[in-house]
């Protein structure tokens, strides 16, 4: 059993799914992400945009949705325009548009609001990962698998680990709202 490699599992796993957030969250620049999951009734099923057609980017602020069911056009445009972008959609024969205006200065800063608290929820369960590690290092200490010293040793080893994903997280956040104002 490797703490420090189980720790380091567990936080890429964290910091991927702060990745994935991020990308749905809308900047300046369009991404595919933020409307490829947004769900559609499709005959009675709910599937995402990207299970009906090809989603491609106009620079510099539009998304083209090409939908193979020419009859689902009207269902993702108004999916989209219902999601939580505020963004409308118009549609041409089979293909929906998607511009994105301009961010206003006071949705840059709801957006940036949103990003620092995704990141701070980000924190907290990689505290509860340190906590989670710590306990196993305790308790394998009390079982006398480890001595004082290798537990403490460990335990430095797994802040050093925290310290080093806090600050990548750090640096995500910083890049996601540097993207988001400009």
């Amino acid at each position: 059993m490797d703490i420090i490699k189980d720790l380091e599992n567990k936080l890429k796993g964290l910091l991927e799914s702060l990745r994935v957030e991020f990308q749905t969250i809308r900047s300046s620049r369009p991404s595919a992400r933020m409307v490829e999951d947004i769900k559609v009734d499709y005959y009675g099923q709910m599937t995402p945009i990207k299970a009906l057609g090809s989603i491609s980017i106009v620079p510099p602020r539009e998304i083209d949705i090409s939908v193979w069911d020419r009859g689902v056009a009207t269902a993702v445009a108004k999916a989209i325009e219902e999601s939580s972008l505020k963004i409308s959609a118009s549609i041409d024969g089979s293909l929906i548009r998607v511009n994105l205006p301009a961010l206003t200065e006071e949705r840059k800063k709801e957006l940036e609001k949103v990003v620092k608290k995704i990141t701070e929820d980000t924190k907290i369960r990689i505290r509860g990962a340190r906590d989670e590690s710590n306990k196993v290092i305790k308790r394998t200490e009390e079982e006398g698998a480890f001595s004082e010293d290798i537990a403490f040793k460990k335990k430095e080893d797994v802040q050093k680990v925290i310290d080093r994903y806090n600050g990548e997280v750090e640096k995500m956040m910083d890049s996601k709202i540097k993207e988001i104002l400009e």
